[in-house]
């Protein structure tokens, strides 16, 4: 038998026993002060799982308790393969977490009461395929953890549906959403194909010399600003790579798939108004997370150490060395050890390359509509007017280059307003109608 808390787990002789002993608890405190609830504190057996109270609020108003369920994987059914490499575990825990939050959702009382009574919910999920705590796999079992809102008529406690919550709720919950004979298999092996094809594919780009890979066929547009969701409708346009940039890659569950490949190095990203720049800008910023099936962007990818880049002007800088990109402030000040508590729009910026760069970056990604002007560029006309002695800003298209060649750090920039860049890119891609162009031959002409 295994020993402490974990032994309770596995002991199957009590469980009616544990069962009565937390029924009878719950029927002795109705009527009472909503603190009498911390009697309930504890490890309790069910029938095919083990139930603990490990938190209880102090008022009905306050953050929901904290319940986890404990099942032995063998009563669970799902088979190992669905967990035998890193990389199917996220996605088998992922895929868990979003059931069970699917399932409280429809066995949840609902709100019953006072404050937050009745409630039952776990993390929400967004669309990205993330390591969750809210589903663990510890050593023979799985573990679920979610909140409950225990029920209360002002701040005494209603015994009625907390019983139904944990005799009745709670057990529906298990058997909808933690046994495999009543999962959506085919749902759970797309899950976790999707997320091993996706982490195959991230790991090929080195050694293809990208710094990023986006899938023929990939729906970039999200219906809005606050919904990540993928755009639905006639006017979407699927993702095409330009002939010249095609790339083609084999993954062990899609097989053979095109898309382009941008490469390391400086690239530009270029085009008119609204034709999708910054669109494509953050499916690559992304890239950086496995996507869930059907959310569109699952083989879009960069590379695991990409960082998005922008100025933050107010933000508190401390100690950073931004002497690469600002050096000379007037009235003697030095940069090689930088703090304020109110960064400008260039020393943000600076502050922020200087930390992804220190933090292991290897590609930088940069939107011009969220960079501080100066910092970007300065014109041969300003510079003739300013002359560089009174200038303390060495913009970044004078450092780019050197990033790549020295430190190995990639570049991909969103530039609408300035050909300067031509100069240093090593590629530049233009959107027209949302669909990508190869015009490095024309941009360097």
């Amino acid at each position: 038998m295994l020993p402490g808390r974990l032994a309770l787990s596995f002991t199957r002789g009590n469980e009616q026993e544990k069962m009565d002993i937390l029924r009878s608890k719950i029927n002795r405190l109705d009527g009472k002060g909503y603190k009498a609830y911390m009697e309930l504190k504890g490890d309790y057996n069910f029938k095919t799982y083990s139930l603990s109270i490990e938190h209880v609020q102090p008022d009905p108003f306050a953050p929901p308790s904290v319940v986890s369920v404990r099942l032995d994987k063998k009563a669970a059914g799902f088979p190992s393969h669905a967990y035998s490499t890193r990389s199917r575990e996220i996605a088998f825990r992922d895929f868990l977490a979003r059931e069970l939050r699917r399932s409280s959702a429809q066995f949840s009382l609902g709100r019953k009461g006072t404050g937050k009574s009745g409630l039952i919910s776990i993390a929400p999920a967004g669309q990205e395929i993330l390591e969750r705590t809210s589903v663990l796999l510890k050593g023979e079992r799985v573990e679920a953890r979610f909140t409950v809102g225990l029920p209360a008529y002002g701040r005494k406690i209603d015994s009625r549906h907390a019983s139904e919550i944990f005799f009745k709720k709670i057990p529906s919950i298990v058997n909808d959403s933690m046994l495999f004979e009543n999962t959506d298999m085919a749902a759970l092996a797309r899950h976790i194909e999707c997320m091993e094809d996706a982490d195959y594919l991230r790991a090929c780009l080195k050694k293809a010399g990208l710094a990023a890979f986006v899938a023929d066929g990939s729906i970039l547009p999200r219906k809005s600003g606050v919904d990540d969701t993928p755009l639905t409708g006639g006017n979407v346009v699927p993702f095409l790579s330009p002939g010249t940039m095609k790339v083609s890659m084999e993954l062990p569950n899609r097989g053979r798939i095109t898309g382009m490949g941008i490469g390391e190095g400086i690239t530009l990203i270029v085009g008119g108004g609204f034709h999708g720049k910054s669109t494509l800008l953050r499916a690559v910023e992304l890239g950086v997370y496995n996507h869930v099936p059907g959310d569109g962007r699952e083989l879009v990818i960069a590379s695991a150490d990409a960082f998005k880049v922008r100025a933050e002007d107010g933000r508190r800088v401390e100690k950073v060395d931004i002497s690469p990109f600002i050096r000379g402030l007037p009235m003697g000040g030095k940069t090689e050890r930088f703090s304020t508590g109110n960064a400008s729009g260039s020393t943000s910026q600076a502050a922020n390359i200087i930390e992804a760069i220190e933090a292991g970056a290897d590609v930088l990604l940069l939107d011009e509509d969220t960079s501080a002007t100066n910092f970007m560029i300065r014109d041969h006309r300003m510079q003739e007017l300013v002359i560089k002695e009174k200038e303390p800003i060495t913009p970044f298209i004078d450092r780019v280059a050197g990033l790549y060649r020295k430190f190995g750090v990639s570049t991909v920039l969103v530039m609408g307003g300035s050909g300067d860049y031509f100069d240093v890119a090593d590629g530049v891609i233009c959107m027209e109608d949302y669909l990508p162009l190869d015009v490095t031959a024309k941009a360097k002409k």
